[in-house]
């Protein structure tokens, strides 16, 4: 391995005779896009300054070295507040961030804020601050220092390490993204009919699930005596105080349609939602026994959805709500009215 000294005089060399060559000028605005479309993992490092005091920033610049001896680097801009205290340190952490860790990342990405504030801590050598429910976490010992044009490229040795099955945050293209398994079976088999659909049809997909899902509620619901039209308006009527009758048609447009109507007189003539009149005419809301009644069925609901995301794995469940929102929103417009804001 070639000593530091070396190594620094090289990447000095070759920086000069790059900056030397150079006879494009590129777009900075572009240029950040175009690094950007290469998905990253998300990581926070950590480690103290000279008085002691807890450090620690987002960063997705981590990548390994070399495997004998593990080394493991990252890059720190030279305008950053934080660099001081890792020039000066002796040891740092890093934590691959986990999917539902995007909090996490947000606030060590600021400034002005305790960022560990709150938080359980394991402590590392030499004191430094440990992260925990990450995807993978690196006890490392600086070994390098580098000069890497606006940026200090940090090389440590990893003394320790530890990591989980949880699927990772990813950023992609400047935003937050989903990282999931693949499924490595055979290809989805058809149907015998040639022009049929294949068992990756997505109308496939999503009625059997969704007949699957409701399957395991339907005793709840058959013990509080409510058809499937009318759970669906019971719990539509959750997501406000009280709907208008403008806002429930709108909500109910080619979902119940001329169900609704029917499911929302059986309600009231039960006793479990009763009509108001608002200031944009007549309007609905549940009553004392209604908000009960939906309550105990999607408590419910909510333990059925806890089990079957806990059989897709860690992360996964994230993913997949991410990519039925962005489904939603681009078949049916009106689900957002529903809303309390």
């Amino acid at each position: 391995m070639d000593t530091p000294a070396t190594s620094a005089a090289q990447i000095a060399r070759s920086m000069h005779a790059m900056e030397m060559s150079q006879t494009e000028t590129f777009d900075a605005t572009e240029f950040r896009r175009a690094l950007g479309s290469f998905a990253t993992g998300v990581t926070i490092i950590t480690t103290l300054d000279a008085d002691g005091n807890k450090v620690g920033l987002t960063a997705n610049s981590f990548n390994s070295v070399s495997l004998n001896p593990p080394l493991v680097l990252w890059s720190l801009a030279e305008t950053s507040a934080s660099l001081p205290a890792f020039r000066a340190a002796t040891h740092w952490a890093v934590h691959v961030l986990a999917a539902d860790q995007e909090p996490l990342s947000s606030r060590f990405a600021k400034r002005g804020v305790d960022k560990f504030a709150g938080l359980e801590l394991d402590t590392g050598p030499d004191g430094i601050p440990l992260l925990r429910g990450c995807t993978a976490r690196f006890e490392c010992r600086t070994a390098f220092q580098y000069e890497g044009g606006d940026h200090v490229i940090l090389v440590g040795q990893v003394l320790k390490f530890e990591r989980a099955e949880s699927a990772p945050l990813v950023y992609h293209s400047g935003r937050y993204a989903h990282a999931t398994r693949r499924d490595d079976s055979s290809k989805p088999r058809s149907a015998y009919l040639a022009g049929s659909f294949n068992e990756d049809f997505l109308g496939y997909l999503l009625g059997r699930s969704h007949h699957q899902f409701f399957s395991k509620i339907r005793s709840h619901l058959d013990h509080e005596g409510l058809s499937d039209e009318e759970f669906y308006l019971l719990s539509t009527l959750t997501l406000k105080h009280d709907l208008s009758a403008s806002e429930l048609d709108a909500g109910m447009a080619g979902v119940l349609d001329d169900h609704s109507s029917s499911a929302l007189q059986s309600l009231i003539g039960r006793g479990l939602a009763q009509t108001l009149d608002g200031s944009d005419g007549k309007a609905f809301e549940l009553t004392l026994e209604g908000r009960a009644c939906a309550l105990r069925i999607i408590s419910a609901a909510k333990a059925v959805e806890s089990q079957l995301l806990e059989r897709l794995g860690p992360g996964e469940g994230e993913v997949l709500k991410s990519l039925l929102n962005r489904l939603l929103s681009a078949t049916d417009a009106g689900a957002s009215a529903l809303w309390q804001t």
